[in-house]
C-alpha cells in the first residue's frame, strides 16, 4: 500500500470539504461517522420513514461507547455529531464534492441513487459505491462521470474495521483512484486497490468459506458451535464463519454468492440449499432477531 499521491491527486482530497452518503442504514451511517470524525462536513440522506432518527441514534451511540473507553472526550462527540446533517431528499447533496452510495445491493435501487447523485455532486467532483459485489464499471455507466466513479468498500463495523476495499472501474481514472486511497488514509483505515472482478477481494475469497460452513451444517458434518470454534480456535478467526454469516445477513450473503455463480459461471459459487430455505423463511440472522443462532 503506497501512500505516494499524484499532485493531481492531493489536490482532488484537499478540495473535498462535504461529503453525502445516501443511504442510512449500518453501513451509510458508519460511514458518515468515519467522516465527521476525520472533520469533514457530512449529509446523510435517506427518505424512509425512521432510517434517519435510527442513524442518528446509532452514531450517537457509537460515540457514546468511544466516551466510555475514553477514545474521545464527551465534548468531542459532541463536535462530531454536530458536522452530520439528516436529510430525506437528494437534493440535499448538492454542491457536495464527494458522493458515496452506500443503499442495499439492489442494482435497480444503486441506479436510480446514482443517476440521481451524478445531478448533484459539483462538476470534478468523486462519486462512489459501497457495493460489496456489483460491478463498478456497469455502474459508472449510470452516470455521466465514468471516469471519477469508484468503488468504495468499507468493512462493517465501519468505525471500527481498517480496510477499505478500493475498487477500480474500467474507466476510473488513476486520479480518482490515488485520491480514493488517499481520502481513505485520512479517515484512519487501510485502504487496498482490487480490480473490477465479480466480488473484488474481500467477497470472492469470503463468500465461499461462509457457504461452506453452511454446507458442513446442512450435512451434518458437525454442530453450528463445532464448525464456528474449529474456525476460530484452529484458524484464528474472530468469529466463526456462521456467526459471521449472521452478522452480515444470511440474505446479503445469498445474494453475493448468486452473483458470483451467475457472474462467473463456476459451480463452486452455488448457494447451499439450507442458506435458501432459511432465507426464504426470514431468517436473516442479527437484523431478524434469529439466523443460526437466536438472537431475541
Amino acid at each position: 500500500m503506497s501512500s505516494q499521491v499524484s499532485e493531481a491527486a492531493q489536490q482532488l482530497v484537499n478540495s473535498v470539504e462535504r461529503v453525502a452518503v445516501v443511504g442510512a442504514g449500518t453501513m451509510g451511517n458508519g460511514i458518515a461517522q468515519v467522516f465527521a470524525q476525520a472533520g469533514y462536513a457530512v449529509l446523510i440522506i435517506d427518505p424512509f420513514e425512521g432510517a434517519l432518527d435510527r442513524a442518528r441514534g446509532t452514531i450517537e451511540n457509537s460515540l457514546g461507547r468511544m466516551v466510555k473507553k475514553e477514545k474521545i472526550t464527551a465534548d468531542a462527540a459532541q463536535t462530531i455529531l454536530a458536522r452530520i446533517t439528516f436529510e430525506a431528499g437528494i437534493e440535499a447533496a448538492a454542491g457536495a464534492s464527494w458522493g458515496i452510495e452506500a443503499v442495499p445491493e439492489s442494482e435497480a435501487l444503486k441506479e436510480k441513487v446514482i443517476s440521481a447523485l451524478d445531478a448533484q455532486i459539483v462538476a470534478g467532483g468523486v462519486i462512489a459505491s459501497n457495493t460489496s459485489s456489483i460491478s463498478i464499471t456497469r455502474l459508472a455507466n449510470y452516470t455521466e462521470r465514468p471516469e471519477s466513479f469508484v468503488g468504495m468498500h468499507f468493512m462493517n463495523p465501519v468505525p471500527m474495521m481498517k480496510l477499505v476495499e478500493v475498487i477500480r472501474g474500467h474507466k476510473s481514472s488513476d486520479t480518482v483512484v490515488e485520491a480514493t486511497l488517499e481520502l481513505s488514509r485520512r479517515l484512519g483505515k487501510e485502504p487496498w486497490e482490487a480490480q473490477d472482478y465479480p466480488g473484488f477481494v474481500a467477497n470472492r475469497i469470503l463468500a465461499p468459506m461462509l457457504n461452506e460452513a453452511v454446507y458442513a451444517l446442512m450435512e451434518g458434518v458437525a454442530t453450528r458451535e463445532a464448525i464456528d470454534e474449529v474456525m476460530k480456535l484452529g484458524m484464528g478467526h474472530p468469529m466463526g464463519p456462521l456467526a459471521l454469516a449472521d452478522f452480515i445477513g444470511l440474505d446479503v450473503c445469498l445474494n453475493i454468492l448468486e452473483l458470483l455463480q451467475d457472474e462467473l459461471g463456476d459451480p463452486k459459487y452455488r448457494p447451499c440449499p439450507l442458506l435458501r430455505r432459511m432465507v426464504a423463511a426470514g431468517d436473516l440472522g442479527r437484523k431478524s432477531g434469529r439466523g443460526f443462532y437466536d438472537y431475541s
